[in-house]
C-alpha cells in the first residue's frame, strides 16, 4: 500500500464528489477516541449491536 501524503492532492481525488457525511465519516474514523470507544462498546455489547449510548456521545446515527 502507497504511504498516504495528506498534502497530495491525488490523496484527496475520492474527496471531491463526497457528500458532507462523508467527510464527516472520514474525519469521525480517525479520531482515536471514537476508535477506542467503539472498540470497547463492540466488545462488552452481547449482540455485536452499536448502543443507544453510544449513538448519543459521538451524536451519530447509522444507516441500515
Amino acid at each position: 500500500m502507497p504511504e498516504f501524503n495528506w498534502r497530495s492532492p491525488e490523496s484527496y481525488k475520492t474527496l471531491q464528489d463526497a457528500e458532507i457525511t462523508d467527510i464527516a465519516w472520514e474525519c469521525l474514523r480517525r479520531n482515536a477516541d471514537f476508535r477506542r470507544d467503539f472498540e470497547a462498546m463492540i466488545a462488552s455489547s452481547p449482540d455485536g449491536e452499536v448502543t443507544p449510548e453510544f449513538r448519543r456521545r459521538w451524536s451519530i446515527c447509522f444507516r441500515p
